[in-house]
């Protein structure tokens, strides 16, 4: 599963992983020894194969084409490691050196050491474009009582439905699952084109890029959910992550993302993945040129 969605969970089980990962022996290096274990000849990418439109295997997704600008600004080749996003994605990939840094992660997880973020984005509704609902912008709106409302189960918008009593009506879609063969969110936007759904509710990043692509025939509209009250939040920073006390590795990203800032924001624009501010409270301004 995407880190968009999996970085919901991962606080809740990153310290579970990360015991597990050091009882199998894979656990990092002393902090003297990690700044060895980073490539200086290329840049090593840990990603999900099959997880657009993040990443895939051909290329072909936005976390590809940054992973690709960090490498050229390097001057180093750009590598892959391969592997499903899900329960042991980490203590299988970074803590057992097979890569220097996953993109995509949210800010503030524990089982990877975080960059700067390099773009803060949102849940969003999405809702057929001619239907009633295409304008809703919070899940209090009480235009959705009885309505049929798709989400990622175990996602933060969930909290929220249960809060406003809208479970009743609500169709979950899996979190975690390998998504070369299986696609909860593409399914989720092809049941809303198909009229089995009113509204759904899924992370911007995800959803936004694949609902471009799907609406071809149904016009569907995207709202960022900027206007939430109460935990969890709809928003998050997303960052790299980094083996744990990797610091000068860290401080190299940090130093790129300041400086590829205006490309990392275009390539994210291209996609179609909505970009807010490092508060959540409203779009991100574009750069005036």
């Amino acid at each position: 599963m995407p880190a968009w969605e999996v970085e919901t969970v991962r606080s809740l089980v990153g310290r579970l992983a990360l015991g597990l990962a050091m009882a199998a022996g894979v656990a990092a290096p002393a902090t003297a020894q990690l700044n060895d274990l980073v490539s200086d000849t290329a840049f090593r990418v840990c990603a999900d194969p099959a997880n657009l439109p993040f990443s895939n295997d051909r290329g072909e997704g936005f976390e590809n084409e940054i992973s690709q600008l960090f490498a050229d600004a390097l001057g180093r080749e750009l590598q892959y490691t391969w592997f499903p996003q899900g329960m042991g994605f980490v203590r299988r990939t970074l803590l057992a050196n097979r890569c220097d840094v996953i993109p995509g992660y949210a800010q503030g997880d524990e089982l990877v050491l975080n960059t700067n973020h390099y773009y803060t984005s949102a849940y969003v509704l999405i809702a057929p474009a001619e239907g009633d609902l295409a304008d809703v912008e919070s899940l209090s709106d009480p235009r959705l009582e009885g309505r049929r409302i798709g989400v990622v189960a175990g996602t933060p918008p969930a909290s929220h439905l249960a809060r406003h009593g809208l479970l009743a009506t609500t169709t979950g879609y899996k979190l975690m699952v390998d998504r070369r063969v299986e696609s909860p969110v593409v399914d989720m936007l092809d049941d809303l084109t198909q009229g089995r759904l009113d509204i759904g509710v899924v992370w911007g990043p995800a959803g936004a890029p694949l609902a471009r692509e799907m609406s071809e025939e149904t016009a569907l509209e995207v709202t960022p959910l900027l206007h939430e009250e109460g935990a969890p939040r709809m928003f998050y920073r997303i960052t790299m992550g980094v083996r744990p006390g990797e610091d000068a590795w860290k401080r190299e990203l940090n130093s790129l993302i300041r400086r590829l800032q205006p490309e990392i924001d275009a390539i994210l624009r291209r996609y179609g993945v909505p970009l807010v501010d490092d508060m959540g409270t409203g779009l991100k301004a574009e750069a005036s040129r």
